[in-house]
């Protein structure tokens, strides 16, 4: 399946960085942008990152033969609802979401017979927010990960692993129940431990802080709505990891004796080995 018009559903800096990444990756494409605000189409526009913006949704997706989901995953239903009527027979819904099991059940309601929807969450970001950080270069080189559903059509599901491809990224397939369980722990969970770390200090000890601190808080900064959303839709699975990070917390606690210090250096230089091999 080709692509020769796509639209993007929201162009902050993973929908403008995808639009950049497109225009270089298949030229011909038409790239459209739908935004609420007309400033955000401005300056996509004015970066590159999309041909023509469009206010209505609807107009938006008319003719498309790609759709890509670039906003919050609580928004998800009420722009499916809305965009779905404008989509044409045979295109093709995907999205940058990081949770997949409430998505795919959204598209198996909410999509018309006809048109197809695969899962997809590139592991590519920033905790920088809008149109103006866009980077082409965002995806290249990590990995995508593709979520079909046991009635996702293959041709479909090949078209959007060769679009990924094409940006410069490796795919992996999982189940969407999958994807949610393991990302809680790699991805939800270390922001929420980030902001929690950054939450418990006092104004005295951040003015103390070294690089450590901030690298370990980086992720902290991004955007509160867009993560408030992932940890209430997957809520089952973070506080599985949070369960799971606790009971490694009370093993690190149980090792802070004189008699256990060789294992508590083996423990931590276990962490550094497995570290390093990232």
């Amino acid at each position: 399946m080709s692509h020769s018009r796509v639209t993007i559903v929201g162009v902050g800096l993973l929908g403008g960085s995808l639009g950049l990444a497109i225009r270089l990756a298949m030229p011909d494409a038409e790239i459209v942008g739908f935004g609420h605000r007309p400033s955000t189409i401005e300056r996509a526009i004015a970066c590159g990152a999309i041909h023509r913006g469009e206010p209505n949704l609807r107009r938006a997706v008319d003719g498309a033969d790609l759709v890509i989901l670039c906003t919050p995953v609580g928004l998800f239903e009420d722009l499916m609802e809305q965009f779905a009527p404008g989509l044409k027979t045979g295109a093709i819904v995907t999205d940058v979401g990081s949770t997949k099991r409430s998505i795919v059940r959204l598209a198996e309601r909410l999509l018309p017979k006809g048109v197809h929807f695969v899962g997809s969450h590139p592991m590519a970001g920033s905790e920088k927010r809008g149109v103006e950080f866009a980077r082409a270069d965002l995806f290249r080189g990590n990995v995508c990960i593709l979520t079909p559903a046991s009635h996702t059509e293959p041709a479909a599901l090949r078209s959007v692993a060769n679009f990924w491809t094409l940006l410069g990224m490796t795919i992996r397939q999982i189940s969407p129940e999958e994807h949610d369980q393991r990302l809680a722990e790699v991805s939800h969970l270390p922001h929420a431990v980030a902001a929690a770390l950054v939450t418990m200090q006092d104004d005295e000890s951040l003015q103390l802080l070294g690089k450590g601190f901030l690298d370990a808080t980086r992720i902290s900064a991004g955007d509160g709505a867009l993560w408030r959303d992932i940890f209430l839709d997957n809520r089952d699975n973070v506080h599985a990891a949070i369960g799971k990070l606790r009971a490694t917390l009370d093993h690190l606690d149980s090792l802070l004796t004189d008699d256990n210090s060789d294992a508590l250096r083996l423990w931590l230089d276990s962490a550094a080995q497995r570290r390093s091999q990232l």
